[in-house]
């Protein structure tokens, strides 16, 4: 089992990895829309969001030595639902590999965020 942590995505915000390497595939923490570089959500709106999720995922898969094109199974958070298409026209273009998923409507997520999602990628 392998660490996995980078300063080019957010820093865990609790007690927990960035993502881990165990028996040939990455599992990532969920991201949320934070900046790395000054730890704040910036970005407003569904959209933007969804981009910043994506670039901080595209970081961790880097570090792990992976990327979106191994990606197996993502699990998507949404704080409103109605976000859904909105998130999914952000999302198909970095998982075009269309690999399996759930997408879920949550009460809250951590620092107001508008989305948050995990991905479990081969290395």
């Amino acid at each position: 089992m392998k660490i996995i942590s980078t300063n080019k995505a957010p820093a865990a915000i609790g007690p927990y990895s960035q993502a881990i390497v165990s028996g040939g595939f990455v599992y990532t923490s969920g991201q949320i829309p934070i900046n790395p570089a000054t730890g704040c959500i910036e970005a407003e709106g569904i959209t933007a969001q969804t981009e910043q999720v994506m670039k901080n995922l595209a970081e961790v898969l880097s570090a792990a030595g992976t990327s979106f094109e191994k990606a197996i199974k993502t699990t998507c958070f949404l704080s409103n639902i109605a976000d859904f298409a909105a998130f999914n026209e952000v999302y198909a273009r970095y998982f075009i590999g269309k690999p399996a998923r759930s997408c879920v409507a949550v009460k809250d997520l951590p620092k107001g965020a508008l989305v948050e999602v995990e991905v479990i990628a081969e290395i």
